[in-house]
């Protein structure tokens, strides 16, 4: 039997602890391993909310900032039993919930201020759990994103954690422009203030822009035995520089991500999506939710800076209850340049789609939250436009409901790493409408089993998005039979765990699946 430990920000195996897809994997990845008859331990932060009906295990005791710190180590009973897979949460008072999504915080003056502080403080806890073998005798530790990459740099500079080089390490990019960036000394966030008595190579550390600077995202990369990303897309995508708007590549780290994987360690393996133990809604009822979930909102202090809002996106909604539209196009993402920068940059493109979807008494659904600019324009747009519902809130009920009840998922990514939204709609057999990048171009196979669009310049791709959407509506209206085939075919789509965690094993860990 192997032993595994998962250290990530988020985890949607317990409660309340999920910001985006990384929670699904670190959910769904473990359950598979528990399959084989291996034993995983999965860890994230408590948030200073999540350890409350844990089991408290032991206090861990370490230096920083010249100081002894007291973490607690909490195990928290998951949604779902699942044999051999324990959960475990770290508390301390500086590691607070963050405003997106309880999770992370968005430091406008100094990014990833807060968020390196806590996560720092998270790590050196994990690594202390580790050396105390609260986990038992470890053979592989997979870290996730840059939130867990200080563990590697524990690993290699820290001289109380040198038991951690008996255990592979494997790193897993789920964003690569999420990078970490924070100053070498001179700031409370800095590494030098954290750990003044530990020396490193700040060369093999720095940011290739910023050199007085260390990035997290590249400690991971540079660091780790294996590294991972999320599609075999998205690995090509970023083994190159970026060109924005018309390329998202490697972000500044191409040259490094190109040199793991000249020596071999560096993998694209498309995630997988569960077909099994998943939530599950009845027809009829997205409105109605919506409406509840509107209600609900209303009623909490938090959201009354919004309440004239969201009481106009439930007065759109009445008449859907009793004369349901003809054609539901739906987006559900967090509001971000990565999900909806083409309407953001090219609004009238998004105007001219609902423009075509009110000839036929269609609707667009989009819901979300996220960077004000962009809950600004699609309110905005939400009081012109009577068939663009804007929902500005997050609610599982809703979004089940949108998955089941839509005619069309809509993905206009700029890039995408793997995706996981169009994977859950072909589960339902409802075709997607994505821009042919990483993840997307990897599941999305155009007037097969969905829609594509993509092109040479922006210019390009936004033309070609609004005339892809014109061919989705043509055969949608004028060729059922087309349509079904296209339906059919979504929902025959398996992009399985099994054969994702078959690769893991091979690839990463090193190990005979």
């Amino acid at each position: 039997m192997y032993n595994f430990l998962f250290v990530a920000s988020e985890n949607d195996a317990i409660p309340h602890c999920k910001a985006g897809g990384m929670g699904d994997v670190i959910r769904d990845v473990p359950r598979q391993i528990s399959e084989r008859g291996d034993k995983v331990h999965v860890i994230v932060p408590s948030y200073s909310r999540l350890h409350h009906k844990g089991i408290f295990k032991t206090h861990l005791n370490f230096q920083l900032r010249g100081v002894t710190y007291v973490a607690d180590l909490y195990e928290v009973p998951p949604k779902k039993e699942f044999r051999n897979i324990y959960h475990y949460v770290i508390h301390h008072p500086e590691i607070k919930a963050g405003d997106i999504a309880h999770i992370y915080h968005n430091d406008i003056e100094e990014p990833f201020y807060t968020d390196t502080i806590k996560f720092i403080i998270f790590c050196t806890a994990v690594a202390e759990a580790i050396k105390h073998g609260a986990f038992g005798k470890l053979d592989i530790v997979h870290l996730h994103d840059w939130h867990t990459s200080m563990l590697l740099f524990l690993k290699k500079y820290h001289p109380s954690y040198k038991i951690l080089g008996d255990i592979r390490f494997v790193y897993t990019i789920h964003n690569l422009a999420i990078q970490g960036i924070r100053p070498f000394e001179n700031n409370y966030s800095s590494v030098k203030n954290w750990f003044p008595n530990v020396s490193f190579n700040t060369k093999e550390l720095m940011d290739p822009r910023y050199q007085d600077c260390i990035n997290l995202m590249a400690v991971g990369i540079r660091l780790a035995d294996a590294v991972h990303t999320v599609s075999a897309s998205y690995k090509e995508d970023i083994l190159h520089p970026s060109s924005p708007p018309e390329f998202i590549g490697g972000e500044g780290l191409e040259e490094d991500l190109r040199l793991a994987d000249n020596e071999g360690r560096f993998f694209g393996i498309l995630n997988g999506s569960n077909y099994s133990n998943i939530r599950r809604s009845k027809k009829d009822n997205l409105f109605s939710h919506v409406i509840t979930a509107i209600f609900h909102w209303l009623q909490q202090e938090s959201k009354k800076y919004k309440a004239d809002f969201l009481a106009h996106t439930g007065e759109k909604l009445i008449p859907y209850l009793k004369n349901k539209p003809r054609f539901i196009c739906s987006s559900v993402a967090r509001l971000t340049e990565q999900k909806f920068y083409f309407f953001k940059r090219s609004p009238d493109a998004l105007i001219e789609i609902l423009e075509k979807l009110d000839k036929i008494n269609g609707i667009f659904i989009l819901l979300g939250t996220g960077a004000p600019e962009y809950e600004e324009l699609f309110r905005k747009i939400s009081h012109k436009y009577q068939n663009f519902l804007f929902i500005n809130g997050q609610s599982e009920d809703v979004i089940d409901s949108i998955y089941l009840e839509s005619d069309l998922y809509f993905m206009p990514s700029l890039f995408e790493p793997c995706g996981i939204s169009q994977m859950l709609d072909m589960r339902n057999g409802t075709p997607c409408l994505v821009h042919k990048t990483g993840g997307l171009k990897d599941t999305v196979e155009d007037r097969v089993t969905g829609f594509t669009f993509d092109g040479e310049t922006y210019d390009e791709k936004i033309k070609n998005m609004v005339s892809a959407f014109d061919n989705v509506l043509e055969i949608f209206i004028n060729d059922k039979s087309a349509w079904n085939k296209i339906e059919l075919n979504a929902k025959k789509m398996r992009f399985t765990w099994k054969k994702s965690v078959d690769e893991y094993y091979r690839y990463l860990y090193s190990i005979n699946p």
